[in-house]
């Protein structure tokens, strides 16, 4: 009876656990396409930047967006839109991305990352590095950028 009791405990035990490891297993592999999306996005944001494109940001950004600058000023998605299509006074000039880490939480995701640039922002010019964060919501299928912050890296 002891001998019975044991191969139904240790069989009720492995039947709970398989699910779970097949459910984490899973995910690891949902996470790891999430990852490579979100640093695809990362990556593609220079190419965005240099050639001033608005249509890469609107597609991008949550209508209601809000990004803090390393400058200190807050964006919002109209006025960034704004400003990219003011040539005059916005252009990158150059820009590269690095050091990125994605993490996963169901459908958020927050990315880190640093980027070095020199650009004119609203006709002032700036070459700097900065580090930043974003968070990120998967919507109707699509990752959107909830929000974003930089801030200037230590020299």
């Amino acid at each position: 009876m002891t001998r019975s009791l044991l191969a139904v405990f240790v069989l009720l035990t492995v039947a709970a656990t398989v699910p779970s490891r097949v459910i984490t297993q899973g995910s690891k592999g949902a996470d790891a396409d999430v990852v490579a999306a979100i640093t695809k996005i990362e990556n593609d944001v220079p190419k965005a930047d240099l050639a001033n494109d608005s249509s890469f940001y609107d597609n991008l950004l949550a209508d209601d967006w809000t990004g803090g600058t390393s400058r200190g000023t807050w964006d919002t998605k109209p006025s960034l839109l704004a400003d990219l299509k003011d040539t005059k006074n916005n252009k990158t000039n150059s820009e590269t991305v690095s050091d990125i880490k994605v993490r996963v939480h169901g459908d958020v995701a927050i990315a880190t990352y640093k980027t070095t640039y020199d650009a004119m922002i609203k006709g002032v010019h700036y070459a700097r590095t900065v580090i930043s964060t974003d968070t990120f919501q998967r919507q109707n299928g699509a990752w959107k950028v909830l929000s974003g912050h930089s801030s200037q890296a230590a020299k």
